[in-house]
């Protein structure tokens, strides 16, 4: 069996969110994304059509573990579609709408999903590093996917769940990896990001209203001119974290409870 295959394998199973970001990275590294079964298209925009046709009135698409890299999708409507395990790297997917679709376990490394609905969906060990969500529609969503890199500006992500799933450990801690991301202007109202990576993340003007940051790592993040109206932060490391003008900051929870508050930037 290949070695890329096998690697394959190994991921499909533990999910990049499921390792350090370090991890992540050394998995990836067995990964060739340039091959054609992780670039390339089995199907045609119309055959993906046929298939969205031909489940209707239930509106359950079954695309599980279809190549679909590359392809363009932008706005059709795949409520409720399984895709579990499908491979859509630099898929166009903007204004598409997913909502409640399953997307465990898919790759969406560089995917286009700006302005994208995907309301109550599933990306349970998702990989969409470097993938585009600007102005997509995550409300109550549950995510534990690798979204190193990704843009997130204007996103909403109210209700949503990223944070870890402690009662399913066994294989490393199970949570969203937004490192380096972009979330300006996001929207995470009542989101639990417990435990969540969001090293280096840009939070400007972020909206954590009643948010949970507890023991998120948060070093290097920015949240200047966040809204942190009852967001818990006890046991979140703060360190180099930079919290300038935030809104709210006497409302906050716990933060006198964050690690390393001493080095927190408020300047």
């Amino acid at each position: 069996m290949p070695r890329w295959l096998t690697s394959m394998g190994a991921i499909a199973m533990l999910g990049l969110g499921c390792a350090s970001p370090s991890g992540a990275q050394g998995l990836l590294q067995h990964v060739d994304l340039a091959s054609p079964e992780m670039s390339t298209a089995e199907m045609t925009r119309a055959q993906v059509e046929a298939v969205i046709a031909a489940a209707a009135p239930a509106g359950h698409p079954d695309l599980a573990g279809k190549k679909l890299s590359g392809l363009d999708l932008s706005g059709l409507d795949l409520s409720g579609a399984m895709l579990r395990a499908a491979k859509l790297n630099k898929a166009k997917l903007n204004d598409a709408k997913l909502d409640r679709a399953i997307l465990d376990q898919a790759w969406l490394v560089e995917a286009d999903l700006s302005r994208s609905s995907l309301k109550g969906a599933s990306l349970y060990a998702a990989q969409m590093q470097r993938a585009t969500l600007d102005n997509a529609d995550l409300t109550g969503a549950r995510i534990t996917a690798d979204l190193t890199g990704a843009r997130l500006a204007g996103a909403s992500l109210a209700g949503a769940n990223l944070g870890a799933d402690m009662k399913n450990q066994s294989m490393g801690l199970i949570r969203a990896v937004l490192r380096s991301s972009n979330l300006e202007r996001a929207v995470l109202r009542d989101a639990d990001l417990s435990r969540v990576d969001l090293e280096f993340a840009s939070l400007v003007h972020t909206d954590l209203t009643n948010a949970s940051l507890r023991g998120a790592a948060l070093g290097g993040a920015n949240l200047t001119g966040a809204t942190i109206v009852g967001t818990d932060f006890n046991g979140a490391d703060v360190a180099s974290m930079r919290l300038v003008a935030p809104i709210g900051l006497d409302a906050a929870r716990n933060l006198d409870k964050a690690q390393n508050i001493d080095r927190l930037l408020r300047k």
